[in-house]
């Protein structure tokens, strides 16, 4: 009897949740085990059972179809977070009539499937998409619960982000290249982070009208909204890039050959940047955003410092030690590096001597470098207008041991493949021309400015680099490469790292172009084929 009885509230309870004014059903009811006893019960251990896993998980995907965010949210290990996102899923995400359907479970993790709808203003569309959810022991109570992330209401959420559907934050924009040709997400797929960032800068600018969305609203003020489902169309705009779409088709088959890259090409004439393409689980822009060591690429800036400080020259001495010692911390050259005592610093660039620049790390300021990087290949001073997100680079002036270290990339300099594009660019050309990915006569934005280099500093790191692509360590990646060409290879260490990220930047023609590619070892290895096949598609 007392069973029985227990089984009717808790048919009675389902029923008001089934009956949620406007919100739907779970169509799974859950039983729920009886009984009851003397005292507490003991705290218990050790991973959930699968019928633990099974009541939790559908309490809780009840709980949530119904609407009953606080109850839903009490089944997870971080109530208060899970609260706010399932009380927004109903709010400000506007979905209705939720049926959630669990799947087999595979060990503690349970899959399912919504079906939904969401509804604003008169307008609705089916919402459907499969989640999962994994059940964990409590740390304090011992209850099983729901192991709480943003991703189990949609896949892909991240701390901080909301479900949000409404008028669209910006019109639709369609953006176009150079020539006119229509740039989309579905053809492109790595330039998805910059079409949503150049439809929220410039669709208010591109004549375009909003749409009706249910979109992910980012606390990151560099990610722009992400349209999961679209109500109402809005009228797009368009915007013109200085993208090519021959180039960044090339670009995009070059970064899909090596997982975490990310690739960016300009035209060093005019600093119009021509592709940008990351092949990454994480969907990041690193190639605009990204702040890492670059390694040995750095050198050109560096070798660029030691000839305008009248420290050494092309053809003066660099000589390539073993080892290097700079305030007490050993520097050494790539494994198998051989000795040059009478190198030249042309010599040591070509075959990436870590020693040579260490060496002249005596005769820099602290500042030298930064300045250098600053003054006249406009780098690492937070100005930069490309027209969507990016980061310009950092020089920062180190003291100690990092004061050698910077000189070959490591230490506290951060870069990004737009970065080493830009500079291979003032390399090439000896000025310095920002790169943008939007015109300038778009928004009339006021774009950076930099003193350049003198014309026997280009002669010099033009030499030393072509000398790298033809008989140095870059010339594998470039061979077969016509025209005017040059390069500069780069691994960088990480810690933590077993094997280091590859660099590698280099110019054909009025094309320059950048890779890195992380955990890729060798420049030549995997960032060299990369730009390779850029600089090829660009001629």
């Amino acid at each position: 009897m007392r069973k029985g009885v227990k089984g009717a509230i808790v048919g009675g309870v389902f029923a008001a949740m089934v009956g949620t004014a406007g919100y739907g059903a779970y169509n799974i009811v859950s039983a729920v085990d009886g009984g009851g006893s003397a005292g507490p019960a003991p705290v218990r251990t050790g991973p959930p059972t699968s019928a633990e896993i099974k009541e939790t998980s559908e309490k809780f995907l009840a709980a949530w179809a119904a609407g009953e965010a606080g109850t839903a949210a009490g089944y997870t290990n971080d109530a208060e977070r899970a609260r706010q996102l399932l009380t927004g899923y109903g709010e400000d995400a506007h979905v209705t009539e939720a049926r959630i359907t669990p799947g087999r479970p595979v060990g503690a993790t349970v899959p399912y499937e919504v079906s939904a709808t969401v509804s604003y203003e008169g307008a609705s569309k089916p919402l459907k998409y499969d989640g999962e959810l994994t059940v964990v022991r409590g740390e304090t109570t011992g209850k099983a619960l729901v192991d709480w992330r943003p991703g189990v209401v949609y896949p892909g959420l991240e701390e901080g982000d909301t479900l949000v559907t409404g008028e669209a934050a910006s019109p639709p924009v369609e953006a176009v290249d150079r020539n006119g040709t229509v740039l989309t997400k579905e053809k492109y797929p790595s330039l998805g982070p910059v079409l949503d960032q150049l439809r929220e800068k410039y669709g208010d600018k591109a004549g375009g009208t909003p749409g009706i969305e249910l979109a992910v609203r980012s606390a990151d003020e560099n990610t722009a909204d992400r349209t999961l489902l679209t109500l109402r169309k809005g009228k797009a705009g368009k915007v013109r890039t200085t993208l090519s779409a021959g180039v960044q088709a090339a670009a995009e088959q070059a970064v899909r050959q090596y997982a975490e890259s990310s690739v960016v090409a300009v035209k060093p004439s005019t600093g119009e940047v021509l592709a940008v393409a990351n092949h990454r689980e994480d969907g990041f822009n690193a190639a605009f955003l990204g702040k890492v060591a670059p390694g040995s690429t750095m050198k050109i800036v560096s070798a660029a410092t030691l000839i305008d400080h009248g420290i050494t020259e092309a053809t003066g001495p660099a000589p390539c030690p073993d080892t290097a010692v700079w305030q007490s911390r050993t520097f050494h050259n790539l494994t198998g590096m051989a000795p040059q005592e009478n190198a030249t610093l042309s010599d040591s660039f070509a075959r990436s001597c870590n020693t040579a620049f260490v060496k002249y790390a005596d005769e820099v300021e602290v500042d030298s470098l930064t300045r250098e990087a600053q003054d006249r290949f406009g780098i690492g001073r937070d100005d930069w207008k490309t027209g969507v997100p990016s980061f310009d680079g950092a020089v920062p002036a180190s003291g100690g041991p990092n004061t050698a270290a910077n000189m070959i990339g490591q230490g506290e300099v951060q870069m990004n493949p737009l970065n080493m594009a830009s500079v291979t660019a003032t390399a090439m050309t000896g000025a310095f021309r920002q790169p943008v990915i939007v015109p300038r006569s778009l928004d009339g934005r006021e774009l950076a400015t930099a003193q350049g280099l003198p014309p026997g500093t280009v002669a010099q790191l033009r030499q030393m680099m072509n000398r790298t692509a033809t008989s140095g360590t870059a010339a594998a990646a470039m061979s077969g490469l016509t025209g005017s060409i040059g390069a500069k290879t780069g691994s960088a260490e990480v810690d933590g790292q077993e094997q280091s990220n590859s660099w590698f930047t280099g110019y054909r023609d009025d094309v320059a172009a950048a890779a890195m590619t992380e955990r890729g070892g060798h420049g030549g290895d995997a960032a060299g084929p990369i730009v390779a096949a850029v600089l090829r598609a660009g001629g």
